[in-house]
């Protein structure tokens, strides 16, 4: 994982800074970001910016995923190899969610 971008830099570690969290002398051995301290919390603010984008992001695609699969279960087909068809897709979707929670740990 690389170091703070710029953006970064300027929106999460300056308003942290300006916040009165303390800059300490040591660095996230991930990302190589100054550590922050606190309320007693020592913590890297751009990993966990970083983390939550990534699961504000895998949320998205699951919300994505769920409306898709309602809407294909409210709009089942009669013919028999359409409807197949359409089952393979929400199955296939439903494994995609799967894998999603998977993913985000949960």
């Amino acid at each position: 994982m690389k170091g703070p971008t710029e953006w970064e830099m300027r929106n999460i570690i300056m308003p942290l800074m300006l916040s009165g969290a303390k800059m300490l002398d040591r660095h996230c051995p991930k990302c190589g970001s100054p550590l922050f301290e606190k309320n007693g919390r020592v913590f890297c603010p751009v990993c966990e910016y970083r983390e939550r984008q990534k699961k504000g992001e895998m949320k998205g695609v699951e919300e994505r995923l769920r409306e898709k699969l309602t809407e294909m279960a409210n709009s089942l087909p009669s013919d028999i190899d359409e409807l197949e068809k359409h089952l393979r897709a929400m199955e296939r979707i439903i494994e995609l969610l799967e894998r999603y929670k998977k993913l985000g740990g949960e």
